[in-house]
């Protein structure tokens, strides 16, 4: 299948053969639905908590023993699709048609005095509907004629604008919350950023720009690190005849396989607790209260959580009993809709109570469906027979299934990705996460390369199969804590209005 100069290729990427060719056989076998049981629901799978219990998971985490707290930020992305619409406009307009009033590149032009990137300077002091004027501001905002922003990522872009004039970026937002829920008792913040490298004098410009004010605002010394997604981690593409697609050179096409790969940066972080959240998921700093403390309440349910753990993992090692096991069995059917197969005897019961026990936690926040792109909490049968919450995309449910499909209808919440995780076992060392993913948990996607069709092959997803085999607990979160900027017009959205 590779001749000689595509195994070099491949191992200068840090990559196998072995490793490309179960690739290529992914894109002929494909991957298995995920088989769904029931969406997870506030009847069963997601816990809404009500006032007293707000208050007791967020003080059960300020006093909770925590060995190292870490804030990681998926922020690699380059902000092209959120100015999709802003370049079919400006594309428009340059093939001299003119654009509807309603359309967005339109609204953007109308209103770009409400952006905080906006200066008079660079845009004028009047506004216009003329063509001229429309596709100047495009292209003084998309290109190096003015801003660049086109070809930024995300997390350099100027989101808010508060009324002492001050400018934050959307990774200035994160250093901001950071300081807030996840300060360490020594007064650091640690961040670990994952970015593209072709971008880190970027975000290292933009953390000079305001580290010592912020350090000096809020008390606290910031620990970050950029970190970037691994060459070796990327898949290799394939034709619509799942033969190894070749570029014009003749040489193989690799493409990054999605936030699956994160879970090897997130493996590499030694800090027990883990928050993450995606880079464009901020507000403006007055709703900052309400985000913190349902932070901190997902914070205090994951080391409930932990605690709880531990306590069985310790009675098990202490001595095993039939009421015992009893107890962890309901336990993880009720909290964790974990249900377990008839075991053939006593030793394999422990040993199976004692395997669903003993893994990473993740405890995410779900908002109730209002119609936002995203993947959804179902609960699922595993291949051992067991059941658990997951996070399921939409491309891993079978709409030929009618049951799957009633399951998806049925939905009533969706993951914001508001995760905090527990990463150390109940001896105090670092899980291995790599060991923890569903490898069946990918998926294949169309894609195009110079007007070719080719199929991608996207790893596990870190919320979805990379997390597969930990333990799960879904929260219901507000809506307020939940202000992505997908696209540009959404930054005229109230949470990032003053």
């Amino acid at each position: 299948m590779f001749r000689k100069e595509d195994i070099e290729q491949i191992e200068q990427r840090g990559s196998s053969v072995q490793t490309v060719e179960q690739q290529v056989e992914r894109f002929k076998q494909g991957f298995p639905w995920m088989k769904i049981v029931a969406p997870a629901t506030p009847e069963r799978g997601i816990q809404v908590l009500d006032e007293a219990a707000v208050e007791a998971a967020a003080k059960y985490y300020d006093g909770a023993a925590i060995n190292g707290k870490c804030k990681f930020v998926p922020a690699s992305g380059a902000a092209s699709r959120m100015f999709k619409d802003l370049f079919s406009g400006l594309d428009a307009l340059k093939a001299g048609k003119e654009l509807a009033d309603d359309a967005p590149a339109a609204k953007f032009v109308d209103q770009i005095q409400s952006f905080a990137f906006y200066t008079p300077e660079l845009f004028g002091e009047q506004t216009c509907k003329c063509p001229e004027y429309r596709q100047a501001v495009l292209s003084k905002t998309l290109t190096d004629e003015g801003l660049g922003y086109g070809a930024k990522p995300k997390g350099v872009l100027k989101f808010h604008k508060y009324t002492d004039g001050e400018i934050r970026t959307a990774f200035a937002e994160h250093l901001v919350e950071a300081q807030n829920y996840m300060r360490n008792e020594d007064g650091t913040a640690n961040l670990v950023v994952t970015i593209s490298p072709e971008h880190q004098h970027l975000f290292e410009e933009a953390y000079a720009e305001v580290k010592a004010a912020y350090e000096a605002k809020y008390g606290v010394k910031y620990n970050i690190t950029f970190t970037f997604q691994d060459k070796a981690t990327d898949t290799i593409a394939v034709d619509v005849e799942n033969k190894p697609f070749r570029t014009e050179t003749d040489s193989l096409l690799f493409r990054p396989a999605g936030h699956g790969a994160l879970i090897y940066n997130l493996n590499r972080i030694e800090e027990e607790v883990v928050s993450i959240k995606n880079i464009d998921n901020v507000a403006n700093e007055r709703l900052l209260p309400e985000t913190a403390t349902w932070k901190k309440v997902l914070l205090g349910k994951a080391l409930e959580l932990r605690d709880k753990i531990y306590g069985y993992l310790n009675a098990l090692d202490a001595e095993a009993t039939p009421a015992l096991c009893d107890e962890i069995e309901a336990f993880l059917d009720n909290t964790l809709c974990v249900t377990l197969p008839a075991a053939s005897d006593f030793d394999a019961r422990v040993a199976a109570l004692r395997a669903k026990l003993n893994r990473p936690i993740r405890v995410a926040g779900m908002v109730k469906n209002q119609g936002e792109p995203g993947g959804g909490p179902f609960i699922i049968a595993e291949k051992d027979g067991s059941t658990s919450l997951q996070v399921l995309e939409s491309v891993q449910i079978n709409m030929s299934d009618d049951h799957a499909r009633e399951c998806l209808a049925s939905a009533t919440h969706f993951n914001p990705v508001d995760i905090v995780c527990c990463l150390h076992d109940y001896k105090g060392q670092s899980f291995d996460l790599l060991q923890y993913v569903d490898e069946d948990a990918g998926f294949i996607s169309s894609k195009s390369y110079q007007g070719r069709e080719l199929k991608a092959l996207e790893l596990p997803g870190l919320w979805n199969g990379a997390m597969s085999n930990w333990n799960t607990l879904f929260v219901e979160v507000p809506l307020a804590t939940f202000n992505p900027v997908k696209v540009v017009l959404d930054l005229l959205r109230p949470a990032h209005q003053n």
